[in-house]
């Protein structure tokens, strides 16, 4: 069965997001605080993460950057906060998705099952994938979703796992960053391109030598991205 974690400290709210999951048939656990939130996300066996911004204790910008790394699963932001710059550093972090409150159950079920939906085409087609894809300095493992540098695994969530793979499968290409969302996210994702810009980004940090100056993804203005690959 499906298992998703809640983690909102506003009992109303969490009651209605687990009342419309369970009626889908999902298995819903819901915590009220940023150190329980932590701890289920690290050790339950978790499918999708609803995630509020404003926990007690810890909220879900710390709680994100601190589980992004060590599990590779649909993390969706909940909150009260629609502010742009909130929305960016929350996907910045390594977030699936924002959604805002107050939200429409029946949207935020069809977005929790669409991420569902997306993650596992995303990982059951990695099993028909060559076992290695090189670019320049790296070794992408599609079959067991890891990234190497040199003999340094790089860490990556499942977006960016995905975005860079989608590069390094047709090197020297320019993608829009219109063509990439489409691609990577789907035409059911509530967002737009900038989601794009801020992966890209991260990428960069981990695997590029000098992040500010990248050579391995390079920035075509006004056409997109590329991934060179002599």
């Amino acid at each position: 069965m499906t298992r998703i974690l809640i983690a909102e400290d506003d009992p109303e709210i969490a009651m209605l997001e687990q009342d419309y999951l369970e009626l889908e048939g999902f298995q819903v656990t819901v915590v009220d605080n940023g150190q329980r939130a932590v701890t289920e996300a690290l050790n339950g066996d978790y499918n999708l993460i609803l995630l509020d911004l404003m926990l007690p204790g810890c909220n879900g910008l710390d709680i994100c950057r601190l589980i992004r790394d060590r599990i590779d699963i649909p993390i969706l932001m909940v909150t009260a906060r629609a502010e742009s710059a909130d929305k960016i550093q929350g996907l910045g972090l390594g977030a699936d998705d924002y959604i805002a409150k107050p939200f429409d159950p029946a949207e935020l079920t069809a977005r929790v099952k669409a991420h569902l939906s997306r993650y596992a085409r995303l990982t059951g087609a990695a099993r028909e994938e060559p076992e290695v894809i090189m670019a320049g300095p790296l070794r992408i493992l599609p079959q067991s979703w890891k990234v190497f540098k040199g003999e340094r695994e790089v860490k990556m969530p499942n977006r960016e796992f995905a975005l860079l793979k989608y590069l390094a499968e047709h090197p020297n290409v320019v993608f829009s960053k219109e063509k990439l969302f489409e691609t990577i996210w789907g035409s059911s994702y509530v967002g737009d391109s900038a989601t794009v810009t801020v992966h890209i980004g991260r990428i960069r940090d981990k695997i590029e030598d000098d992040p500010a100056h990248p050579r391995l993804i390079e920035t075509v203005w006004g056409a997109g991205y590329r991934l060179n690959h002599s």
